[in-house]
């Protein structure tokens, strides 16, 4: 018999996995994982089309399509007056999970820290783990889930490689204010630690606010990652198409690790999305108001509810307190009473903590659905 030890021996199936197999078992209404139930732009799928037609079927660049980084490079300029080199700056990544994994596979090593803030991502404890780091937890402030710096503070030591940031933060909603950074910058300063800034959601800001990303400070621009994801921005989760940016001796230290993860991302996927930022910039400028308008109707429908919320200021995620309702039940009991009785699954928020505090009952709904999907989930729930 052979012996066998795995790297993640507690890791199991994904709590996202999980959800939706019960979604299916069970027929119910499925706003638990984050993706979109109505089709992508019709111009874009028409660009993918073309493209594979047109004989753009064989390997990319490692780095990605110069065209696509340079619509990329545009962007940033655009909305934060960055100038970024597509050459040096950019590498497109099959999805920005493989970004962030590689980022974290490039810079830390055994027995270095890096600090997360709960709930967080479900990839970066393991990312951290598999190179024999210790991941350092810091939670969140309910119920805004904010920062508590002094905790941040702390927490830094002379082991302390990286801190890693989610802004839209997934599953809460919160955003990062011009201050969180300007308190993050002030601890570090002075110090060898690196940003890993996660902002796949970076267009779904709402209520007016904005977005500010790790590379818009002069302090931050050569000491951070930034990971994005054109999934989530154009409704495409499936083709699993994301970025990496970071200064060019950064940049050089991804890459180093990135060609043996993957080694080129999709190549008609490029090619499509490319031509589609191109030709429709009012995709981007658009969709903030159009989540918003979604996560409005939703919340809109559950006014007359038991539920208490607030509305989320980032990203597709509504988070919903459920403690006037069945306080009885964890968070995750209470997604299974909701699929089991009620026919809708949702994720509990508990997953994404390493120690979820006893007393929190909050579960997550995704509002990247079509309207009518909406309105059928706010008359669910409101009869729950």
């Amino acid at each position: 018999m052979i012996e066998i030890q795995s790297k993640l021996p507690s890791q199991g199936v994904t709590i996202f996995s999980v959800m939706s197999a019960l979604a299916q078992r069970l027929n119910a209404l499925n706003l638990s994982q984050g993706f979109p139930d109505f089709p992508a732009p019709s111009a874009l799928l028409e660009e993918l089309s073309k493209a594979t037609l047109d004989g753009f079927n064989q390997y990319s660049p490692g780095d990605g399509l110069l065209n696509l980084r340079e619509q990329l490079a545009q962007q940033f300029l655009k909305r934060d007056d960055v100038h970024l080199d597509p050459i040096t700056e950019m590498t497109i990544t099959p999805g920005a999970t493989i970004g962030i994994f590689s980022a974290i596979q490039a810079l830390v090593h055994a027995g270095d820290e890096v600090i997360i803030f709960d709930p967080s991502y479900d990839s970066y404890a393991p990312s951290i783990q598999l190179v024999g780091a210790m991941p350092i937890h810091i939670p969140l402030t309910a119920p805004h889930f904010s920062v508590d710096w002094n905790k941040v503070k702390d927490a830094i030591s002379a082991k302390t490689k990286i801190v890693i940031v989610n802004t839209p933060h997934n599953p809460t909603g919160a955003i990062w204010s011009k201050q969180d950074w300007l308190n993050l910058i002030a601890l570090i300063q002075d110090k060898n630690i690196i940003v890993l800034s996660d902002e796949v959601y970076e267009h779904l800001i709402y209520d007016g606010q904005k977005h500010y990303s790790a590379l818009s400070f002069p302090e931050l621009r050569h000491r951070s990652f930034v990971v994005g994801s054109f999934g989530k921005t154009f409704h495409v989760t499936g083709w699993k198409t994301g970025y990496c940016v970071a200064a060019p001796e950064l940049m050089t230290i991804f890459r180093q690790v990135y060609q043996f993860a993957n080694f080129c991302g999709v190549t008609p996927v490029q090619v499509a999305l490319a031509n589609f930022m191109q030709e429709h910039p009012e995709h981007i400028e658009q969709l903030a108001s159009f989540y918003q308008a979604k996560r409005d109707l939703f919340n809109s429908g559950l006014k007359h509810s038991r539920f208490k919320f607030t509305p989320s200021s980032g990203t597709y995620f509504q988070n919903l307190n459920y403690s006037d309702i069945r306080p009885d039940l964890t968070d995750v009991e209470m997604c299974q009473y909701l699929a089991e009785e009620h026919g809708i699954v949702a994720i509990p928020v508990s997953v994404f903590y390493k120690n979820a505090p006893k007393d929190l009952k909050m579960i997550r709904f995704c509002f990247a659905k079509k309207d009518e999907t909406l309105i059928q989930a706010a008359q669910i729930l409101s009869k729950v």
